[in-house]
């Protein structure tokens, strides 16, 4: 049996021992440019096999471009900053929550980020030449480089510049382990879950009614503290209704009784539209609460009152709940936008950790989301019914805890101004395959502002933001100006025997002096989002700041590759906001994207199943021959089912070349040997076109 494994490290050998790659780059110096730009890998763990995939393509591309003669720079890119390093960090350290990486030292623990990111990046560049891939591993560019988040502080200046950057005061998706704000680019599809949670229909009696309810569901029982607010649709109806042994009285959606009631023989009172339950006032089981007395003290008129809804930011479902919406405007969305709108007061009620805060009586102090049951408990009078409820659920797209939604200032880059440049930008991009325009396109219609900041964490860029008590606020652009602005601090952090990275804690050691009232002011505590690292490469990577001339013989990028999924709203999203910020350009020609790679059966693989398959154990087993054969046959559009089966009939059709190949060696006649004249025209013919193609 030929042994893949085998051939192939003999391959590498002799590709190293005689300089291969390097005579090619030789042979094709200073022709016309091809520009290749890689999107880049994190290097956090060693590669799976669903990596290989695209760096089978890239490689495939640069191949075959150097074969038509094309000069190229072939420079691979690791991704180094941000939660999924420092996730793998506090596990390594064995770390449960950012108190013990304070006690720890921030900057000991950002130098292990910065270990790790160093010590996988040589295990995928190794993995990366075992599957035959040819770059400039000796260049490779690192997002947490100097140059890098310093390029970034330039554009967010040039953001600034532009009334772009703003401070917000928003509910955001929150991580309750990790501390810090998940935007809406990191939310992927892949990271809601098909979860179970117990939901509940509370009776909320209202006031001066007697035995008259409001039937309000939710599935999230630990905001029910936060609830200001109970929403209507103005032109649904609604019914009182009345049913059982007892006096008491509900409104619900007309069309949910007989759901709600399950059948049960029910006495309709009245039916209205809801416009006609507006200002109703209603009780709550935490009325004796200190923060919720305060809530309604500032404003007693819309506290614990029924609301109209706006369709647009809260539409109320009649297929499923009572139609009755619980508003709590500091702890999800639409209910944060609603609240907004109307001017509703607002009930903050947990912190970043998710414990329930003071003013909350018996419930501070416990979490929120690990405890779900004493709300439940302690709303076993008000409630109408308890019931488990599946639904689909976000989680934090790195350590995969549960969301929550609090309220927190965040900074953001405003997307509306930006939108239709965005769009004229996306347009001129061919994509491969076309819908990935429909794609992008759709992503900019519906997008947020960018919420670029993370709160609580340590290793990532230093959001280059200085914010004054006086409210004024100062975005630096660049490691030049922030050492002609220092006041203190800049001697401790640039010089010789220091010469520390722009990275938390050392860049906060330097401050400046506000333009506008003359205080002295410090860097905001914040990291920037990861997504700005990678996306910023096509001016970073390519010496847009020290070499014009190079960076535009080099861009715009021919071609870029990645895996469709997530890329639409990350790495492609990015890259098209900050190149159209700084040059109106588009970030790369040619988009080209490939689907997901799952198990054998067309499943997801994870860790937790058991399923994944580390590319170090497929090589070895297999060869990296079979899976480029796999790679390169597969539609780029269908999901790649990866397993040993696959691989087996793939090495089965290598197998039929190779022996092709031994077949012709051992038979055909020596290019050396006598030639045999002939006077047939179709074999002329033949020998031609032979000759032609060698």
């Amino acid at each position: 049996m030929f042994d893949f494994a085998k051939k192939e490290k003999e391959i590498l050998e002799f590709w190293a021992k005689n300089g291969i790659f390097e005579k090619l780059r030789e042979k094709i110096k200073g022709k016309a440019p091809w520009s290749f730009l890689d999107g880049p890998i994190t290097a956090n763990n060693p590669m799976g096999v669903h990596h290989a995939w695209g760096r089978t393509y890239k490689d495939l591309f640069q191949r075959y471009k150097a074969m038509q003669g094309f000069d190229q720079r072939f420079q691979n890119g690791f991704d180094c900053q941000g939660l999924w390093v420092e996730v793998e960090v506090e596990k390594e350290l064995g770390f449960k929550s950012k108190k013990d990486i304070e006690k720890y030292g921030v900057a000991e623990f950002v130098e292990k980020c910065k270990e790790r990111v160093k010590k996988y990046s040589d295990v995928q560049t190794q993995q990366s030449i075992r599957l035959g891939q040819w770059m400039d591993w000796e260049n490779s560019y690192f997002t947490m480089s100097d140059e890098n988040n310093y390029a970034i502080w330039h554009f967010l200046k040039v953001c600034n510049d532009r009334g772009l950057i703003y401070k917000g005061h928003d509910s955001v998706p929150w991580c309750p382990r990790c501390e810090t704000a998940i935007s809406q680019h990191e939310i992927l599809t892949e990271d809601y879950k098909e979860l179970t949670h117990d939901s509940i229909i509370i009776e909320l009696p209202i006031i001066e009614r007697e035995n008259e309810f409001l039937l309000v569901w939710t599935t999230t029982p630990w905001t029910i503290p936060a609830n200001i607010a109970v929403a209507v649709d103005a032109d649904i109806d609604y019914s009182l209704v009345k049913g059982g042994e007892t006096d008491d009285k509900f409104w619900v959606a007309t069309a949910l009784v007989d759901k709600i009631f399950q059948g049960k023989v029910v006495e309709v009172l009245n039916t209205v539209k809801g416009e006609k339950l507006q200002d109703l006032h209603y009780k709550s089981a935490f009325d004796t609460l200190p923060a919720v007395i305060k809530a309604h003290e500032e404003n007693p008129e819309k506290f614990h009152s029924v609301i109209i809804t706006d369709p647009l930011l809260m539409p109320i479902n009649i297929e499923e709940g009572t139609g009755l919406v619980h508003t709590a405007v500091s702890a999800g969305e639409e209910d944060f936008k609603l609240g907004k709108k109307l001017g509703l007061p607002m009930i903050p009620v947990i912190g970043d950790n998710a414990d329930y805060l003071e003013g909350l009586g018996e419930f501070s102090g416990k979490n929120a989301k690990n405890n779900p049951e004493i709300i439940l408990d302690y709303m076993k009078d008000w409630a109408f019914s308890v019931f488990p409820y599946q639904h689909r659920y976000p989680a934090c797209w790195r350590c995969k805890t549960e969301l929550v939604w609090k309220v927190a200032d965040e900074w953001y880059i405003k997307m509306d101004e930006l939108r239709s440049s965005l769009t004229k930008v996306v347009k001129k991009i061919k994509w491969l395959p076309e819908f990935g325009l429909d794609r992008e396109l759709d992503w900019l219609k519906n997008m947020h502002d960018w919420l670029i900041s993370k709160k609580n964490r340590y290793w990532g860029l230093a959001l280059p933001i200085f914010e004054c008590q006086c409210g004024n606020f100062e975005v630096i652009g660049s490691k030049e100006e922030l050492e002609k602005r220092a006041i203190e601090g800049w001697e401790e952090f640039a010089s010789p025997a220091g010469g520390h990275s722009p990275h938390k804690p050392f860049i906060d050691k330097v401050k400046i002096k506000c333009s506008k009232c003359g205080e002295i002011v410090s860097r905001i505590a914040d990291v920037g989002n990861p997504w700005l690292d990678a996306g910023i490469v096509p001016y970073s990577t390519i010496k847009y700041f020290s070499d014009k001339k190079y960076w535009s013989q080099w861009f715009p990028p021919e071609f870029i590759c990645e895996s469709f999924p997530g890329q639409f709203k990350n790495w492609f999203y990015s890259i098209i906001v900050m190149s159209t910020v700084l040059e109106n350009e588009l970030p790369a020609k040619t988009i080209f994207g490939y689907a997901s790679v799952r198990d054998e059966k067309g499943e997801e693989m994870h860790k937790s199943k058991g399923n994944t398959i580390w590319f170090d154990d497929a090589v070895e087993k297999v060869g990296a021959d079979p899976m480029r054969w796999v790679y390169s046959k597969q539609n780029p559009v269908n999901n790649l089912n990866f397993g040993w089966k696959v691989i087996d009939e793939a090495k089965r059709k290598l197998l039929n070349l190779l022996n092709s190949v031994t077949f012709l060696k051992t038979y055909a006649d020596s290019p050396a040997g006598e030639q045999f004249p002939t006077s047939n025209i179709l074999d002329k013919w033949v020998i031609a076109s032979l000759n032609k193609l060698v």
